[in-house]
């Protein structure tokens, strides 16, 4: 059985079960700036489990297509993946721990056809400061679920996952009891961290066994369910939502009570074929076909750079067939991240120019069932991913010949060869670095700080000669000076905000007739871009924001009041933070030595005259108050 056909056969089950289908969500959601993508089937779906009514009743199911880029460090492993699609289905104050469990094993044994005995669930262990008890509830349910079955199924209390690595399993035992920091839901994570007024509540895991074989005892321990080993593979979670945080700490059962189930689809799949690898399932065993005639190697010698390039290049189609485009933005950089990083990858495989035009085509033969109304752009998927494939391509080869170069008359890089690298041929830092980690290239042990002196070192050379220079690129102090001191932190502010969050300073000109302001960014502004930024920066100036400085402890400044600078190697023990706005939730918060006004009031109207190149990967904008 094929994911196409297990999606299908879960939704049908559903219905039969009498669920309603939902629409999936896009995988960038319009109106949630809190995340970059779609990361779970419940997201979406919050507002009514927080209560509020759904038009389609109070049965719901879905197929979700999600995005995690937390994971993104852990793909080429067996089963880790940043793109995967979620199951789910949802009771909005209906059925409740019966039900649920019931169906979802009925649909695993029965639809699915995995065997009884290779199923484990685990089930909260409860948590007595807060009152709430074991949840024995669930456990009983499992229970007679696994008699029914044939199976008689033992009960163990683990506790924490850390227990478990040490006990490990005995024979018989199919549930197990953990603490909150496995099997409790709440937005916030565990128990002490449920928001004030939040629905909560305990779950219930359920893990298929791939054998202990699979288990590496010496790396993860003894194998039981909640182990980082890949003997257990976690393939659903029933949430169960029966207690509400209130406003002073404590805990209250709902009368309402919800249920939000989510499946992972290529993890059901694996367990069908019973192949922990879930890159053999039919999602993505067939872009690892591909990439293995395209490279002429083996998938079993080759896998973490395969399994890199089929989930990075999934995601970036998923992400482009929805109309995203790559960019320097939030979810823009990420698809091109996950661009180039899967590219970076094909070039260890001796994969040739273009192959996107390849793979990608593969790829969106398995995506054929997602409907329009998702994937509103896959005609014009590949041109956008070719294009972006072109453009890095050029920029790797010229870095790429370069660093070569530099090794061969040297055992290792300096920050100095990083950044010409950057500076010269537009090959970013962050790549250097992973291609220095993957060829086993050595990087000296203070790379990071040489670069940043580099850097600094190109700033102070583009500097005007102009007489009477201060620090921080101001011509003088004087009055019209230090007003457009203060526009350049705001600029820079609605830069992070609106553009990218990563840009930072590169160097800046202030006198008293304009700013002049370099920063990263690999692309020209856009007219829309540049009047966003226009109007976010008068905005702050109509609010007549104050601006206040302090000084604090460099680490403090850095890691509670998160502060932004550039070089807190080379920052003195105890520096200056500038703080635009309100102190608790700042338009900026600057290390720098001033000067400023005291208030955005008396700035004037920020006008942008220009924006152009000012070398590799760095623009430059000259702004005027009139």
């Amino acid at each position: 059985m094929n994911a196409n056909e297990i999606r299908q056969k879960f939704l049908d089950f559903q219905v039969k079960k009498g669920h309603k289908i939902i629409a999936p969500a896009p995988l960038v959601l319009e109106n949630d700036p809190t995340t970059l993508f779609t990361g779970s089937g419940m997201q979406p779906l919050l507002p009514y489990l927080l209560g509020k009514p759904h038009k389609d009743g109070t049965r719901l199911t879905d197929s979700q297509p999600s995005l995690r880029l937390q994971d993104i460090e852990d793909v080429g492993d067996p089963r880790h993946t940043t793109v995967f699609e979620m199951l789910g289905n949802w009771s909005l104050g209906d059925y409740f721990k019966e039900e649920q469990i019931r169906n979802f094993f009925e649909f695993l044994t029965k639809e699915v056809g995995l065997d009884p005995n290779k199923i484990y669930v685990t089930c909260f262990i409860g948590n007595e400061k807060y009152g709430i008890p074991k949840d024995d509830e669930a456990a009983a349910i499992w229970q007679n679920v696994f008699k029914e079955a044939g199976i008689d199924a033992k009960i163990a209390e683990i506790g924490s996952a850390e227990n478990g690595d040490k006990r490990g399993i005995k024979p018989g035992e199919h549930i197990f009891f953990y603490d909150d920091h496995e099997n409790w839901w709440s937005r916030g994570g565990g128990i002490e961290t449920t928001p004030l007024g939040d629905p909560c509540g305990p779950d219930s895991e359920v893990f298929y066994d791939f054998g202990d074989d699979k288990q590496d005892v010496a790396k993860y321990g003894l194998a039981h369910p909640a182990s980082d080993g890949a003997r257990f593979m976690e393939i659903g979670n029933q949430v169960f939502m029966q207690y509400r945080r209130k406003d002073d700490g404590t805990f209250e059962e709902l009368e309402k009570k919800n249920v939000d189930f989510g499946g992972g689809l290529e993890r059901i799949t694996a367990a069908s074929i019973d192949s922990f690898d879930v890159f053999k399932i039919s999602l993505l065993k067939p872009i690892v076909d591909k990439l293995e005639e395209l490279s002429g190697k083996k998938y079993e010698n080759n896998t973490a750079d395969m399994r890199v390039i089929a989930d990075h290049l999934r995601g970036a189609y998923l992400l482009a067939a929805q109309g995203l485009t790559p960019s320097n933005k939030a979810q823009g950089y990420a698809l091109r991240r996950l661009i180039r990083r899967a590219i970076l990858r094909a070039l260890d495989l001796n994969i040739a120019q273009n192959f996107l035009s390849e793979v990608i085509p593969t790829i969106s033969e398995n995506y054929t069932e997602l409907p329009d109304s998702i994937l509103t752009n896959r005609n014009e998927a590949l041109a956008v991913l070719e294009k972006e494939e072109n453009a890095f391509r050029q920029t790797l080869n010229k870095g790429l010949k370069e660093l070569r170069k530099i090794t061969k008359t040297s055992d290792q890089l300096t920050g100095e060869d990083l950044f010409r690298l950057q500076d010269t041929y537009g090959f970013p830092l962050e790549l250097s670095v992973e291609e220095c980690f993957r060829e086993n290239i050595k990087l000296s042990e203070n790379y990071q700080a040489e670069f940043e002196a580099a850097l600094n070192e190109q700033r102070e050379r583009s500097k005007t000669a102009s007489k009477g220079m201060f620090k921080g690129g101001l011509e003088d102090h004087g009055e019209q000076t230090v007003k457009y001191h203060t526009a350049c932190h705001l600029m820079l502010a609605a830069l992070q905000k609106l553009v990218d969050s990563s840009i930072c300073q590169k160097g800046s000109n202030i006198t008293s007739e304009r700013v002049r302001f370099d920063f990263n960014l690999d692309h020209k502004m856009e007219e829309a871009e540049l009047k966003a930024v226009e109007d976010q920066v008068n905005e702050w100036i109509a609010a007549d924001l104050p601006v206040v400085h302090a000084e604090y402890e460099k680490n403090f400044a850095k890691n509670e009041l998160k502060a932004h600078g550039q070089f807190w190697e080379k920052y003195p023990d105890t520096l200056t933070v500038y703080t635009i706005g309100d102190e608790n939730n700042p338009v900026s918060r600057e290390v720098c030595g001033g000067p400023h006004v005291e208030h955005t009031g008396v700035l004037g109207h920020f006008k942008i005259v220009k924006e152009e190149s000012s070398s590799a990967g760095v623009r430059r904008i000259k702004a005027i108050l009139e």
